[in-house]
């Protein structure tokens, strides 16, 4: 079927058909995305301040805040839908709050009205411009739609359609059939082809399709490219803020998260990482060597224990705790209480076991947030029997974890521990890390000073 034939008539379109893409087509820049809307931001604010006559200092300081509120709301963001009007609210608010902090300094009072104004006019002409580029062909992304089910066949339909989207589809489908394009049947090839025709967008028609795209999409992170989801049900209302939706001639499409997929987000984190346990082990370094001592001369052992552990993906490394049970017990996946000592009950429920592995952290082979580490064995034999349980090696074991912070840990559920696990990776931010950080201190206090653990 051609493109004329897809374009004309409002009969449905047959799955195997596929919009074609020239692989050498030109892409539009990856930085483009990236720069387009602050550089818009930082040219309309630049004109307000100098008009108005704002002293160079506070002008700088009040540009430098409207762009980073306008950056963690969102407003950044290289949408789909170009329309301004859901945006002027954020746009306004983000602007006209800096301006008013800083009146008392700059005493502009204009400065508020006029940088609201100015934001939102830059916008409208950015927006004008960025869509008759695209009518032009110019700036154009290409995007993979999967799925080829009735809603994948009508966001193809409409990129065609409406080139001001600037999205040159391509269509995948799930099935088997004929085709120069290779159908995504196993995880590696969605990123294989968001890397052959430069893909900047992936649209995932969950519904179209009975693919396991959620093991897709995560063995394929972090993709360089935005994937959008289509909700199952599109014609109901989602409660996801405006401002983090987009639309394809409408149909809703919600962005998955990608920032924490990114480098900088692993930087923050190891960062984070190596700051709280260096200070940690400075502060409870005394409690530690008390311990360590206590366990030597109760006998049973030397005072350190060390167990192979799987601590991320395709990497292992040698965790480090204090001895709970005498030397020559035998092993199983969870320590019995009858094979404890008294210390080593104590430690192991208020988890100070578990502090030299502070030194794995510090070492790179270990998180302080993140999925518990287990041994190989077992984790080849829960990653054949558990659904997802491999995906939880997708980042560094942690000494404590989401799941830990909800009583998931000894002799409990694993595929429970899976869920939150992936849960935690899939919605890292870090102050989901700090949340978890606070609450284990609460446990673990609560269980030393004699109460219940949760």
């Amino acid at each position: 079927m051609s493109i004329a034939d897809l374009r004309s008539g409002p009969g449905p379109v047959p799955c195997r058909w596929r919009a074609p893409v020239r692989s050498g087509a030109r892409g539009v820049p990856r930085l483009l995305p990236l720069v387009l809307w602050p550089l818009v931001d930082v040219v309309a604010l630049t004109a307000v301040v100098l008009v108005l006559g704002v002293p160079v200092l506070p002008a700088a300081l009040y540009v430098v805040a409207v762009l980073l509120a306008v950056g963690v709301d969102g407003g950044h963001r290289a949408r789909i839908c170009l329309r301004v009007g859901d945006q002027v609210p954020r746009l306004v608010l983000d602007a006209a709050v800096p301006a008013a902090l800083l009146l008392p300094w700059t005493g502009a009072g204009w400065l508020v009205p006029a940088g609201a104004g100015g934001l939102v006019l830059a916008r409208l002409a950015g927006v004008a411009g960025l869509r008759a580029a695209h009518r032009r062909g110019r700036l154009v992304e290409v995007v993979l739609v999967v799925g080829a089910g009735a809603t994948g066949v009508r966001i193809s339909r409409a990129l065609l359609e409406h080139p001001e989207f600037g999205l040159r589809p391509l269509l995948l489908a799930d099935e088997p059939v004929p085709a120069a394009v290779p159908v995504p049947g196993r995880p590696r090839q969605l990123a294989e082809l968001v890397a052959r025709y430069r893909a900047t967008r992936v649209v995932l028609c969950a519904a179209d399709t009975e693919a396991d795209l959620v093991g897709i999409v995560r063995a394929a992170r972090p993709l360089p490219a935005a994937v959008h989801l289509v909700p199952a049900l599109p014609e109901l209302g989602v409660a996801v803020p405006q401002r983090l939706l987009d639309e394809v001639w409408g149909i809703p499409l919600v962005p998955l998260r990608r920032w924490n997929h990114t480098a900088a987000a692993a930087l923050i984190k190891r960062a984070f990482d190596v700051v709280l346990a260096g200070a940690l082990l400075v502060v409870l370094a005394p409690l530690l060597l008390v311990l360590a001592a206590v366990v030597r001369l109760g006998g049973g052992g030397a005072a350190l224990f060390r167990q192979r552990r799987v601590t991320g993906p395709g990497r292992s490394a040698t965790v480090v705790k204090l001895r709970t049970v005498p030397r020559g017990t035998a092993q199983g996946w969870a320590v019995r209480p009858a094979d404890t000592t008294p210390l080593g009950s104590w430690l192991r429920g208020t988890h100070f076991d578990e502090l030299p592995q502070l030194g794995n952290v510090l070492r790179g082979e270990m998180s302080v947030v993140g999925p518990r580490p287990e041994r190989p064995c077992y984790a080849e034999r829960f990653a054949r029997e558990v659904p997802r349980y491999r995906d939880r090696h997708r980042v560094r074991g942690g000494m404590t974890g989401w799941a830990q912070v909800h009583g998931l840990h000894g002799d409990t559920s694993i595929p429970e521990r899976a869920e939150f696990d992936n849960r935690y990776i899939e919605n890292w931010t870090p102050w989901l890390d700090v949340v978890v950080v606070a609450r284990t201190v609460g446990i673990v206090l609560a269980t030393a000073m004699g109460g219940d653990q949760e």
